[in-house]
C-alpha cells in the first residue's frame, strides 16, 4: 500500500482543490448548486482518486484510478473555460489555475504509463 500524501501528484492536486475552494466561493449564490458544486466535486475528484488508487493491491487497478482522476481533470478543465466565459473568474485566475490543471494532467498521464509499462 503506497502512502498518497507523499506522492506530488497528490499534493499539487489537493493544492488546487483548496485553490478552486477558494475561486468559487466568490461565484454568485446562484451557482452554489450548480456550477460551484460542479467545480468543487471534480477538483476534489483528483486527489480523491489518488489515494483510493493508491490503497488498492494492483497497478493496474491504480492506473485504472488515475485515469478517473483524468477525467475529472478534464471536467473541472471546462469548467474553469466557462467560469472565465461567465466572467467569474478573471483571465489571470484562469490561466494560472488552467496551467497547474495541465502540469496535473501531464503528470498523472506519466504516472498512468509508468504502471502500465
Amino acid at each position: 500500500m503506497k502512502k498518497f500524501r507523499d506522492l506530488q501528484i497528490w499534493q499539487r492536486s489537493h493544492k488546487l482543490t483548496l485553490e478552486t475552494y477558494r475561486i468559487t466561493k466568490e461565484f454568485p449564490k446562484s451557482e452554489l448548486y450548480g456550477l460551484v458544486s460542479q467545480m468543487r466535486r471534480s477538483s476534489s475528484s483528483i486527489p480523491t482518486n489518488i489515494a483510493e488508487g493508491c490503497g488498492r493491491n494492483t497497478e493496474k487497478d491504480f492506473a485504472r484510478f488515475l485515469d478517473n482522476a483524468i477525467g475529472s481533470a478534464s471536467e473541472l478543465e471546462y469548467q474553469l473555460i466557462l467560469a472565465y466565459d461567465l466572467q467569474y473568474i478573471t483571465l489571470d485566475t484562469y490561466e494560472k489555475t488552467n496551467a497547474e490543471l495541465t502540469e496535473i494532467k501531464r503528470m498523472l498521464n506519466a504516472f498512468i504509463q509508468k504502471l502500465r509499462n
